[in-house]
This record gives C-alpha cells, structure tokens and sequence, in this order.
C-alpha cells in the first residue's frame, strides 16, 4: 500500500520541467504559490505520494514525500556548519542509537545532528540538547518544527560545564570547541557500556581529548574521519565530480566502563 500524506508532513514538490524542489510543511503552509499558480496544501492530505498535482492554473508538480536528508541539505535554515550526511550516519550507527534510547548532545547547531538522532529515537525516544546560544536554539527549534521532531526534542539554554541533569543516557555527543573539559560530565551522564561521540575540526583538538580519556575509564577508542567522493550520473561518460567532499571534522569514540 502506499504512503498517503498527512496534515503534518513535510513534503517536496517537484518542479520536473525545471528539476527543482520546494519543500513545504503542510502544518505551516495553507498556500503554496508561484507564477504558475496556486495549490491549497489542505487538498492534498490523504493523496498517495508520486501522484500529479496542478496549480489552480494547470501547472504540474509531483507530490513527493521529504526525507530528512533532503530537508536538512537543501531545506534547513543554517546558522552554523552542519555535520554532514557521510559523518552522521557513522556517528549515529557507533553510537548504537535506535528507538526509544535517550541521547544528549552539545551544542544543537542548526539542529541538523539533533533531526537526525530524532528520527531515530522515534516518538518513544527523547533527545536532549545542551545549548548556550539563544540564537542558536531559536532557529533550531524552527527547523526541528518544520520537520515534526519538535516533541522528541528537549533544549536546555544552559553550558555544558556546569555539568549534564541526565545520568541514564543511551549516548552521549559532544560537538564543542573544547570537548576535553566536559569530558567528566559526560561520564557521570551516561550509562555503563554505552558510547560517548566526539567532533572536532583539528588534529590539535583530538590530541587534547585522547589525553583526557586516558584520565577516565573509557575504552574502545578510535579516532577517524570519512571521505566521500561523488560520480556522474552519465552512462556514457562515467567519472568522479570535479570537486569531492574530503576532510570535513574528525570523529572520536569512546565506550564508557
């Protein structure tokens, strides 16, 4: 059976004569309008997805559904670098998260690792972010609520070295200048045996957190980074992009014991 949309979904659609989307929460956005015409989104809650839709003028769009990497790569509203798709996943996948886990993390961002570790967790689960931007938090939240992940979500305007509430974590992210000095915090939340995350830009910065976890007991650590190279999607002449996606941030586990 297919997929039908609903009120609160955020959906694409899709412009094929200009191989452009547009990305409209339907909760948010009673009108969709361009020089083509207008769509009243209310109409389109219980169409199945792939199907055609018109503007009140005949232009035609195919009602797509959004994915959370589509939104958070071309949608979100950023004011700071995301992590990227090639390190989330991995992040995600090592730090074991899956649905109904409570994770903490600092500091939200763009909100970007926070939709993807909500997405995860599912309704069951609960994300808690650490954040002591206010800027930060109030476009977080806004992307976060165009995506539907808003009640997953707790964000706490408060820095992480007065330490964490939580001591019951499934796992733990750390995206900070300086990671080292909240390493202790980290520990007391999370439970034995599960996973803390870390990421950071220099080699300077994994060298001071790899001394920092020799003090506490954790094991199992690894430090890595992820490259990603893209090809061209022409049959005839296949060849990798002319530029790729390479050093993007370092990654640093560790397993609490």
């Amino acid at each position: 059976m297919n997929d039908k949309v609903k009120a609160e979904d955020t959906v694409i659609f899709y412009d094929k004569e200009k191989d452009k989307k547009y990305f409209i929460n339907l909760s948010l956005t009673p009108k969709f309008g361009t020089e083509y015409g207008i769509i009243e989104t209310e109409k389109l809650i219980g169409i199945e997805y792939g199907a055609e839709i018109k503007t009140h003028k005949g232009y035609p769009y195919l009602l797509l559904p959004s994915t959370v990497y589509d939104f958070i790569m071309y949608k979100l509203n950023r004011l700071t670098q995301i992590i990227y798709p090639k390190d989330a996943a991995y992040i995600a996948l090592r730090l074991d998260v899956k649905p109904g886990d409570k994770i903490i993390e600092s500091g939200v961002g763009s909100g970007a690792m926070t939709a993807i570790f909500a997405h995860i967790v599912g309704s069951s689960g609960k994300v808690i972010s650490y954040e002591k931007r206010e800027e930060f938090i109030k476009n977080a939240k806004s992307n976060l609520n165009k995506l539907g992940f808003i009640d997953r979500i707790e964000i706490k305007h408060r820095d992480i070295s007065e330490g964490f509430d939580e001591n019951d974590a499934d796992a733990l992210f750390l995206d900070v200048r300086e990671p080292w000095y909240y390493l202790h915090h980290g520990y007391k939340a999370l439970k034995k045996g599960r996973m803390v995350g870390i990421l950071v830009p220099t080699v300077n910065q994994i060298i001071e957190t790899l001394k920092k976890l020799e003090e506490l007991p954790f094991i199992d650590v690894e430090v890595l980074e992820i490259l990603v190279r893209h090809y061209k999607t022409v049959h005839e002449r296949l060849r990798p992009e002319d530029r790729m996606s390479a050093h993007t941030a370092f990654l640093i586990f560790a397993r609490k014991v």
